[in-house]
Parts: C-alpha cells; sequence; structure tokens
C-alpha cells in the first residue's frame, strides 16, 4: 500500500512530527533527558507517565508505563542507541498496550536552535513495514499523539523557566 506523502508521513513507513518551542535548545534537552521532568509532560493530553529507569547513555535502558485516562496502561522500554547532546537522541522502541498490537520502531528526536529562545523538535519514528507504521496511526493514534506530546513539552517548559520544578 503506497502512502502519499504528507509532512507527517514523508514514507509509508515514517511518521514525523515537529513543533517550534519557546525555550532555548538547552533547557529542552534538559526536560526531556531528566526522569523527573519527562514524567510531568511524556505523552498525549490526559495520560500519566511513570519512569521505572532511565539510563541515558548509548546501549542503556529506558522503561516507562504510560496510563491513558481511561486506565490502559502502555509499558514501553527503549534502547538508546546515540546520544548527541543537544541535538539528537536516538532509541530502539518497542512497546503497546495490555491486549493490543505490539508496537516497534527506532525513534529519533531531534533539537534544533531557531532562535534565542526557540527550539524545533522533531520526532521521527522509523518502521520496519509500512503496515507496522498503519497499525501505529490506526489503533495507537500515533501521529495525533506525537502532536500532543510535544504540546505538552511546550506547555511544561515555561514552569521549568519562571524556576519551577
Amino acid at each position: 500500500m503506497t502512502t502519499p506523502s504528507s509532512p507527517e508521513r514523508p514514507s509509508d513507513r515514517e511518521i514525523v512530527v515537529s513543533r517550534i518551542v519557546a525555550a532555548p535548545r538547552e533547557l529542552v534537552w534538559e526536560v526531556w533527558t531528566n526522569p523527573e521532568h519527562v514524567a510531568k509532560w511524556w505523552g498525549p493530553r490526559g495520560f500519566t507517565t511513570t519512569i521505572e529507569r532511565m539510563d541515558l547513555r548509548p546501549g542503556g535502558v529506558w522503561k516507562h508505563v504510560m496510563r491513558g485516562p481511561d486506565g490502559t496502561e502502555y509499558p514501553g522500554t527503549s534502547v538508546f542507541r546515540e546520544v548527541l547532546k543537544p541535538k539528537r537522541i536516538v532509541l530502539a522502541h518497542s512497546g503497546g498496550k495490555a491486549g493490543g498490537p505490539g508496537v516497534q520502531f527506532v525513534g529519533t528526536w531531534t533539537f534544533e536552535a531557531v532562535g534565542p529562545n526557540q527550539t524545533r523538535v522533531t520526532i521521527r519514528m522509523e518502521f520496519k513495514t509500512p503496515d507496522d507504521c498503519e497499525t501505529v496511526i490506526k489503533v495507537y493514534g500515533a501521529i495525533e499523539g506525537g502532536k500532543q506530546t510535544l504540546e505538552r513539552l511546550d506547555g511544561y517548559l515555561p514552569s521549568v523557566q519562571a524556576g519551577g520544578r
């Protein structure tokens, strides 16, 4: 199946979501890499996240559980492949929801300074097959979920800039 190209779907095996946030790149990096911060904004609207372990280094493991507003749990495990401060994080992710199809992809997060107090954050998910990509979009709402996750990150950053933690 061939999917027409779009900003969110540059190919039939990829999802890309991006947002410019009002914070310097170093702060965005800190908020993404510090588990105390990540637990406060990770996931779509209405979700909560518990970080079980986050070893931010190549080969390090990140285990977390997202909980949806309806109580459904979405456990995930990622292995960091690349950590290039403050520019890029690459990880191999696997997860899903109890009783649902499994999810596997390589995720690349990039952090690009685009102004004195602005950072473009881009999430790129690459799947082994077009069917895997379609499943994540249809079953898990990955495009909208990615947009909402970046929205939550953007909404959380002002509290950190103001000195709140």
